[in-house]
């Protein structure tokens, strides 16, 4: 387990993001703000009425306050999964509230 980025660059990681999308992609760098640069990127929408939707994006960039979660995806476990039978309700955005 990756307890920084550091560890993460040159691997296949998924990031949820503040808007609720999902993207997957390799880790290319990051800043001391943690934005990402990611490649080999695609977004997975997910759909209660329909299989997951995936849209190339090629070479991304997160901006850090975007960046909800990352974690490195385990390619063997996603191999097997076969995302045309999951049917998901997409993520809802983060809200942040005053305390």
């Amino acid at each position: 387990m990756a307890s920084s980025l550091e560890e993460l660059v040159g691997k296949k990681v998924s990031v949820v993001c503040g808007d609720g999308r999902n993207l997957i992609g390799i880790l290319k760098g990051y800043d001391q703000v943690q934005n990402l640069v990611l490649s080999e990127t695609h977004e997975r929408s997910y759909s209660q009425e329909a299989p997951v939707e995936l849209i190339d994006l090629g070479l991304y960039i997160v901006r850090g306050d975007n960046l909800a979660l990352i974690g490195e995806l385990d390619e063997a476990a996603d191999a097997q999964m076969d995302l045309s039978t999951i049917r998901a309700d997409p993520l809802k955005p983060v809200v942040h509230t005053a305390i």
